[in-house]
């Protein structure tokens, strides 16, 4: 039996720590900040989409569950 060692980290945060392990300007790290925030977004929404075509959803279902009280 192969005995397997789990990282605490994911591969998104090695990759990381290995960009940031140069001194970066603030300016830059708040853009990198934006970029990563506007991909997880659109990953966001595009699967979002995706749920709400598979469902039969439409802009009206979409209206009904904003305006629920």
């Amino acid at each position: 039996m192969g005995l397997t060692i789990q990282s605490p980290l994911t591969n998104l945060q090695t990759e990381l720590l290995k960009v940031f392990a140069t001194q970066l300007p603030d300016e830059d790290l708040l853009e990198i900040k934006r970029m990563i925030a506007k991909f997880m977004l659109d990953k966001a929404r595009k699967r979002a989409e995706q749920v709400a075509y598979e469902k039969g959803y439409d802009d009206s279902i979409s209206e009904q569950l904003l305006n629920a009280d």
